[in-house]
């Protein structure tokens, strides 16, 4: 059989695993052995897999991943959404839709230490969506808010996702990180300008007014003293990047290492109540969820290699590179149909299932066609990220749902997300149109 088609016979294969509910890495490994065992038979392919996937999992820099995804779950165990969250309310919460801004900009705030999307909407919607519920909003609003706004968290640096698209392109990891902070900026801005518009439109979405007591403006400036564990790690990861100090890999230990001796201390001081053998397991229980979370994402890299591999012998990755030069489109065009494409595949498969899957394909095409690759990064970046409050399977949407009260359905979640999503599709538009907020600050990065 023609190696193009055989090609074409391990995309099918795949797309059927996935549709069968099959794990994207074990459907990205069978599919990619399977074809390299027909063309090269059983020795050559297992050698050719195992290597690949070490490879590519035993790099150094993959050191990066697991300590941010630990930064995360040791800033969410720490408190310190739920300070900056009291913070934020104090400051402007009393003014009409002042909580639900509130909410982005913690967000926002917390993304700088926390790279994951999934894990600051569920935080906030632990903490800031009952209580947005108890002064006045509609419980389809306050989750909305919360599951769109958790997306910033994977703009912000560190982000899990810049780190992740890095590694699979070569691109640099410290300029893709840099690249994610105007576009973070710009949908924090337009989430803000979302919930005052619809405080104007849809009034009953939210209250006129707070109905919280005054609080005097020297207890409001105290708790910027709240603040304190954002900056730090902010600095550490904005300055030492941006600044040359530290690589990714260095900013991701030293911020590691900060949040850890933060959390020991508010476990010990701030947690008195707590016996001594629940302090060890919340820390156990986080150490453990950092590394499921990251052999998850490590065997996803291992087998995506597999089938790039396969797809390269086949053929496959020139002969459609061929067919998207043919269409005779611009290499603005080009992006547009990539873009497209990451849009649909939203609807249904997690942001890092969508990268192993469609990078070997996409990339060497988007090189060739001389599109910058910062600029390229962060627009598929964002195209995925709005794929997590995009329906039927938005991942936000059911993170949200996963820790929401009893009564909130999944339809309460889409309604209240949706005008976020109008929001987050005319920052492609702005992207597309102005390439230079996302290539300005990379492009001091060393």
């Amino acid at each position: 059989m023609d190696p193009y088609l055989v090609g074409l016979a391990g995309v099918i294969l795949l797309i059927v695993l996935m549709a069968l509910g099959t794990h994207v890495g074990i459907a990205l490994a069978l599919s990619g052995f399977a074809g390299l065992f027909y063309l090269q038979g059983f020795e050559k392919a297992l050698a050719t897999s195992v290597s690949s996937m070490y490879g590519k999992i035993s790099t150094t820099a993959l050191v990066t991943l697991p300590l941010f995804i630990l930064v995360g779950f040791l800033a969410s165990g720490g408190g310190i959404s739920r300070d900056l969250y009291k913070s934020l309310d104090l400051l402007i919460g009393r003014f009409k839709s002042g909580l639900g801004i509130a909410t982005v900009i913690g967000c926002t705030a917390f993304g700088t230490v926390c790279g994951s999307s999934l894990v600051t909407a569920a935080v906030f919607a632990k903490i800031s969506a009952p209580e947005m519920r108890k002064r006045g909003y509609s419980r389809a609003f306050a989750y909305g808010i919360c599951a769109s706004a958790g997306s910033i968290g994977m703009l912000i640096p560190p982000s899990i996702l810049a780190i992740v698209y890095g590694m699979l392109t070569g691109v640099s990891i410290g300029k893709v990180l840099i690249a994610g902070i105007v576009p973070g900026i710009l949908w924090a801005i337009l989430f803000s300008l979302s919930i005052f518009l619809i405080s104007k439109i849809i009034p009953s979405w939210m209250p006129a007014l707070s109905t919280r007591p005054s609080v005097p403006w020297p207890q409001k400036l105290a708790s910027l003293l709240w603040w304190w564990p954002i900056l730090v790690s902010g600095a550490i990861i904005f300055g030492g990047i941006y600044g040359g100090a530290f690589t990714p890999t260095e900013a991701s230990a030293v911020a590691a290492l900060v949040l850890f001796v933060l959390y020991i201390y508010r476990s010990l001081f701030r947690k008195a109540e707590l016996k001594l053998s629940k302090r060890f397991s919340e820390l156990y229980e986080m150490l453990t969820d950092t590394a499921i979370t990251s052999a998850m994402i490590f065997f996803v890299f291992g087998a995506a290699t597999i089938f790039s591999n396969f797809a390269v012998l086949t053929g496959l990755t020139i002969k459609f590179s061929d067919f998207v030069i043919g269409l005779g489109l611009s290499p603005l065009g080009i992006v547009i149909l990539f873009c497209a494409v990451y849009l649909i595949l939203g609807c249904f498969l997690d942001s890092i299932s969508m990268l192993c899957m469609t990078v070997a394909l996409f990339n060497p095409i988007v090189n060739k066609a001389g599109v910058d690759p910062i600029w390229y990064a962060v627009i598929v970046i964002l195209a995925i990220e709005i794929g997590f409050i995009t329906p039927p399977f938005g991942i936000n949407l059911f993170a949200v749902m996963g820790v929401a009260e009893k009564d909130v359905d999944m339809k309460d979640i889409i309604a209240g997300s949706s005008p976020f999503l109008v929001a987050e599709l005319i920052s492609l538009v702005i992207f597309f149109s102005f390439p230079i907020l996302a290539t300005y600050l990379p492009a001091f990065v060393g």
